[in-house]
């Protein structure tokens, strides 16, 4: 009897868990603004759509190997589509920052935009926020971002305006 409670209570945890995961890649996925049309398409069908909706809705259990290139698939972290990363406080959440143009970033050449790619990597991975076109920054980000640029603090938007990176 003990024997078999055990064993319920791994099944449910696995079921729990697989649906979590599929809350994650359901997340990050309508983050890149993909239906699961476009999933299967983008990936000259290597990730059908059902099959997608099935991993999503945690029906589905997807294998390590098919994680690693569906993360590869969206650019990001494969630990990010695993449920357990760390969370936004609500604090965070509300408070207002600026908006990075990521897209304008990648454009651009030289350390200064090396090491300043490097730490909105970062936070995007710290976030959990993979749109891949805005990253909006909060005060103490600006902070470190004038670090990188070799500007003081209060410089830091205006030079970030220069090269075209801040959004209105």
């Amino acid at each position: 009897m003990m024997i078999t409670m055990d064993v319920q209570e791994d099944e449910q945890a696995a079921e729990s868990y697989g649906r979590a995961v599929g809350e994650r890649l359901r997340v990050i996925r309508r983050q890149k603004h993909l239906s699961l049309q476009e999933v299967e398409a983008d990936s000259d069908q290597e990730f059908k759509a059902s099959v997608l909706g099935a991993y999503e809705r945690g029906e589905r259990a997807i294998s390590v190997p098919r994680l690693a290139r569906l993360a590869a698939f969206y650019k990001v972290p494969v630990d990010q589509l695993l449920p357990g990363g760390d969370e936004e406080t609500e604090r965070d959440a509300e408070r207002p920052g600026a908006k990075i143009d990521l897209t304008r970033l990648e454009g651009l050449s030289g350390n200064e935009s090396v090491m300043l790619t490097r730490y909105l990597r970062m936070i995007q991975v710290q976030r959990q926020d993979f749109n891949g076109r805005v990253l909006t920054i909060r005060r103490d980000d600006m902070r470190a971002i004038a670090c990188v640029l070799g500007v003081p603090f209060d410089s830091a938007d205006e030079k970030l305006a220069d090269l075209g990176l801040l959004l209105p």
